[in-house]
């Protein structure tokens, strides 16, 4: 074991699933020291049955038990869920949020107490242990909790530590950008039924590329241009395709949605803390 903390998971939900499975996985603490809670008996139910940790409908309880506290919830609950378990809260409790537009000052503030908070946001792919993650710290926050909250992050991806003014546009790259690779994965695949394939081969190879390429990327740490220039032949297929796109402006619309996401992510966090305030 990493390290033999007892967690609480508040929120079980498809997120909080997926760090409770990475945690185990990576062994960083066994199933006993770990508690999930959920409003939903049944859910929680099927989340002891397939973990073997301990499951509550009741937060305080989960707090209680916990040295670390990772909230999963939504937005529009942070409030209502904070109230209740402020009073069963210690200072030296760790608290990892991942609940979006919510900063954690906002919370410093709703639970009256110094605990130290990490903020991340992981994005759908932590599902497959393959997440892209920023974490960032609040202001009673030392190293130490930062280390303990990145082992926790990489037990389902790759995390990087950024000043918290900059989460929103983590959300517009990251945290929205699933969704623009499924339509590229997406609309490479109607290219290749449109040329002659088969659907189902068509969507293996689009999907595998982008993968492969993703791989090459993060492996080498070459820069994509460079990549990209490996396999683009003077004259060749490649480089009339590349023209295409140049011309047709993919690049700026991938600069601009990242740009939208994050004014639009902006936006929706500033009116959630105007009604949770």
């Amino acid at each position: 074991m990493l390290f033999k903390k007892r967690i609480a998971i508040i929120g079980s939900g498809n997120m909080g699933k997926a760090l409770l499975g990475g945690i185990l996985k990576a062994k960083l603490t066994p199933p006993e020291n770990i508690i999930a809670t959920d409003v939903h008996p049944g859910h929680l139910e099927k989340v002891e049955q397939q973990w073997k940790v301990k499951t509550t409908t009741n937060n305080v309880e989960a707090v209680k038990f916990a040295d670390v506290i990772i909230l999963c919830i939504k937005p529009q609950t942070i409030r209502e869920v904070l109230e209740e378990i402020k009073v069963a809260l210690d200072p030296t409790q760790l608290i990892i949020t991942i609940v979006a537009g919510i900063k954690t000052e906002m919370i410093t503030e709703k639970i009256g107490k110094n605990n130290p908070i990490i903020r991340g946001m992981p994005n759908i792919a932590a599902l497959v242990d393959e997440a892209a993650i920023a974490i960032c710290s609040g202001k009673y926050a030392n190293s130490t909790h930062m280390e303990m909250a990145k082992l926790i992050f990489d037990a389902v991806g790759e995390v990087v530590v950024v000043q918290e003014k900059l989460m929103d546009a983590v959300t517009g790259l990251s945290g929205s950008g699933p969704a623009y690779i499924y339509m590229v994965i997406e609309a490479l695949t109607d290219g290749g039924v449109l040329m002659g394939l088969s659907r189902e081969v068509a969507t293996q190879l689009a999907t595998q590329t982008v993968l492969g390429s993703a791989k090459l990327v993060r492996e080498t740490g070459m820069h994509p241009a460079v990549l990209r220039d490996q396999v683009t032949t003077p004259g060749g297929t490649t480089i009339t395709a590349i023209h295409d796109l140049e011309s047709h402006g993919l690049r700026p619309m991938l600069i601009s949605a990242v740009a939208t996401a994050t004014k639009k992510s902006q936006q929706l966090g500033e009116m959630l803390r105007n009604k949770v305030s």
